[in-house]
């Protein structure tokens, strides 16, 4: 099934860095799980709001110049935080940017610094990056709606 990103969606990758926008208009139709851009470009009193809620963990977000994005995964109409769907949308994400040649990190796994070269599904990207922290006594933050253009670029 092919999907489209709806004018909501469009809106919230204005200001949004080119490269990593036509990774996500590709990985729409490359995807088995329907999503929307939820969030693109973000402002520092937001982000702010956040790092405060604890929804987020650094005021160096890359929300704040354009170089992320946050999709919200769909089952019919129904927004989903469902953490599977996330890793289907992640294996659409890197299909996408091996095809533009970008560098994306996703939030599911940050231990994975470029996910177009894992060698392997992204729910096993996910959990590599939660058997880390583990190892080093620290909670994961899974971030699964989460996708930046990797500081590799």
């Amino acid at each position: 099934m092919t999907f489209v990103l709806s004018k909501r969606s469009l809106d919230n990758l204005e200001d949004v860095d080119e490269r990593l926008v036509q990774v996500v208009l590709t990985a729409i139709n490359l995807t088995e799980v329907d999503f929307g851009v939820i969030e693109g470009v973000r402002s520092i009193a937001r982000q702010k709001e956040l790092v405060n809620s604890g929804a987020s963990q650094t005021m160096k977000s890359k929300h704040i110049e354009g170089k992320a994005v946050d999709l919200m995964a769909y089952i019919g109409a129904r927004a989903s935080w469902e953490l599977s769907l996330y890793d289907d949308i992640a294996e659409a994400m890197k299909e996408s940017a091996k095809e533009h040649g970008l560098a994306v990190r996703w939030g599911g796994a940050w231990t994975v610094p470029d996910i177009k070269f894992w060698n392997g599904t992204m729910q096993r990207a996910m959990n590599s990056y939660i058997d880390s922290c583990r190892s080093l006594s620290k909670k994961p933050f899974i971030d699964g709606p989460h996708f930046e253009i990797s500081s590799k670029n």
